[in-house]
């Protein structure tokens, strides 16, 4: 008999379902990705942190999990919710069950739900608060949950503190600087991690790049004096107008460095640059997202993990480079006289698509043509590739 586990949203609204995972009880906002793939860079993608995540595609697990697909050093989903989860793995590349992961780390799962009404009431509705809670959190196994129970784990999401207006990046950032180890040294660049993805410094190594992560509070006098030649500003959890800190860094070493950010990256400098954020209805979480480059006119297909996005309207000093063509949202934009430019996407798509991994090399060629290595004028390079 599988153990009984509900999810039960800050409106009163329940779904029954099964136990999963680690035993117990968790709380968080509720959000869903789309992709087919790619279960494990969910759990470890620290962007996730706070938040229950909802798989739309029905079957997870059967792939199993392994230690080259970490996208980080420990999962981060404050809970995990799907159709039906594997308990074998039949993968090739598996070390372990997805069941045998998440026990070890202590995440709390559903399964056996009507994943597609609670995608329905997320996208209709926007993103709510919830509890996941297994029936040995409560009294037992076979523990059958009562009225009193569903009111008591309510009121329990709906005081649980939003993610709107809380920084929670010092929850995920490395606590000290580390240099990530390549063979390949002369092009440094100092990486604020804010949340980062660990497959996005792994391309910039074998760019050719000599990253050094630091802290997110990181001040620009101490990156300065780390001698870089580039700043990247990763992606990150929470909401992107409370890390102010960082906002006056970035706005300090504008045009000092040439720049990329991604994701919350991006929406902290367009706040540094006086810009300004919202929160989206329900986001954009998944693999299958059609991004329109303005500059080229043609569409990619992207993987993206927000629930906040930048107000073009906003921009002064930005030009918009790229668009959501679901939503109309701003997915990309660079500054109209410096070496800085950004995206709300992932480029480094683990696992894909890898229609976006340019704009790593991108970013390479604005550290060398910044740097005069190729000999050509900067301000020539940047009307050529940027149109600005």
């Amino acid at each position: 008999m599988k153990e009984r586990a509900v999810l039960v949203l800050e409106d009163g609204t329940t779904y029954h379902g099964y136990a999963f995972g680690s035993r117990g009880k968790t709380v968080g906002e509720v959000v869903f990705n789309t992709a087919q793939t790619g279960y494990q860079e969910t759990l470890t993608d620290p962007s996730y942190n706070g938040q229950i995540v909802v798989m739309t595609y029905p079957h997870q697990g059967n792939y199993g999990v392994n230690v080259f697909d970490m996208e980080s050093n420990r999962p981060w989903v404050r809970g995990f919710v799907a159709r039906e989860f594997s308990p074998y793995a039949a993968g090739p590349r598996a070390q372990q069950s997805l069941a045998e992961f998440m026990e070890f780390y202590g995440v709390t799962g559903l399964e056996g739900i009507d994943t597609r009404a609670l995608v329905r009431k997320i996208r209709e509705g926007g993103v709510l608060k919830g509890v996941i809670a297994h029936a040995s959190a409560l009294g037992g196994k076979d523990y059958r949950f009562n009225e009193a129970d569903l009111k008591a784990l309510q009121a329990e999401a709906r005081s649980w503190t939003d993610i709107d207006g809380r920084d929670m990046t010092p929850e995920v950032s490395t606590p000290l600087p580390y240099a990530y180890p390549t063979l390949k040294t002369g092009r440094r660049i100092v990486v604020m991690d804010f949340g980062i993805k660990l497959s996005q410094v792994k391309y910039m190594a074998e760019l050719g790049f000599e990253p050094i992560v630091v802290p997110g509070k990181t001040t620009p006098a101490q990156i300065m004096a780390l001698e870089p030649q580039g700043l990247f500003v990763s992606n990150g959890p929470g909401d992107p107008s409370m890390p102010r800190y960082a906002h006056d860094t970035l706005w300090k070493l504008m045009g000092l460095l040439p720049t990329f950010g991604i994701c919350l990256g991006h929406q902290m400098l367009a706040l540094a640059a006086g810009g300004r954020t919202f929160k989206m209805k329900f986001g954009h979480r998944g693999a299958n997202h059609p991004v329109k480059n303005l500059l080229t006119g043609k569409v990619e297909i992207t993987s993206q993990n927000h629930g906040y996005a930048v107000d073009p309207d906003s921009l002064k000093e930005f030009k918009p480079t790229h668009i959501n063509l679901n939503d109309g949202t701003l997915e990309g934009m660079a500054h109209v006289r410096y070496p800085v430019f950004s995206v709300q996407y992932h480029p480094e798509a683990s696992p894909g698509p890898h229609d976006s991994i340019y704009l790593f090399r991108r970013f390479l060629e604005e550290v060398e043509s910044f740097h005069g290595v190729t000999g050509m004028p900067v301000e020539k390079q940047r009307v050529d590739r940027l149109g600005v």
